[in-house]
């Protein structure tokens, strides 16, 4: 399997995970007034149907005022009867059943995504959070914890411009790139070469 259809079986899960919560959600959405009134009278209509016809040998009766319906009472009214029920909140659980898998499970729906899937996964994830707010934190936070790479393998271009692009290889988040403007080379390999 090449990687694009590798891609499309990712694709194909995440949209079954989505599509699986959404529908838990619309079954643990409860009826508005509204739909509550329209399923009671499709239910009275059914009854009506398969009931004997007892019209005919009853005596009539006077006509009863109309129920208020839901669009009659008052809007505080309707809030009152049926309270609001709390959202459903699927959680997320990551496992790791083998040295080469994750499964990610949300709800009850679990997808195993391999190696090149968590890859392109982390490439996603990492190219939308750096439009995101708030912003990664400028200073390396307390406790982070890390996978480092050793003499990673890397590749430079100079742009237009005089900056440096620099595109280092992580183990774990895959081709990384950075770019540079010349005063900050100069203090990167002041860093480096003063680093005791």
């Amino acid at each position: 399997m090449n990687l694009h259809e590798q891609l499309g079986v990712l694709e194909v899960g995440v949209d079954q995970l989505i599509q699986a919560v959404v529908a838990r959600q619309a079954e643990n959405t409860p009826e508005t007034p509204a739909q509550t009134a329209a399923s009671q009278a499709a239910a009275n209509a059914e009854a009506a149907e398969t009931a004997p016809d007892v019209a005919a040998t009853a005596p009539a009766a006077e006509p009863a005022e109309p129920a208020a319906t839901p669009a009659d009472a008052p809007a505080d009214a309707a809030h009152a009867q049926a309270p609001a029920a709390p959202q459903f909140q699927p959680a997320l659980e990551i496992n790791r059943p083998a040295r080469d898998e994750i499964t990610m499970t949300i709800g009850n729906q679990t997808v195993a995504l391999r190696p090149d899937q968590i890859g392109r996964l982390i490439e996603e994830l990492s190219n939308a959070r750096a439009s995101m707010t708030p912003e990664q934190p400028q200073g390396i936070p307390p406790g982070w914890q890390f996978v480092s790479t050793k003499n990673p393998a890397m590749a430079v271009q100079k742009q237009s411009n005089g900056d440096r692009l620099l595109v280092m290889r992580h183990t774990g988040h895959g081709w990384v790139p950075f770019t540079f403007s010349p005063d900050v080379v100069i203090q990167m390999y002041m860093m480096l070469t003063n680093a005791r």
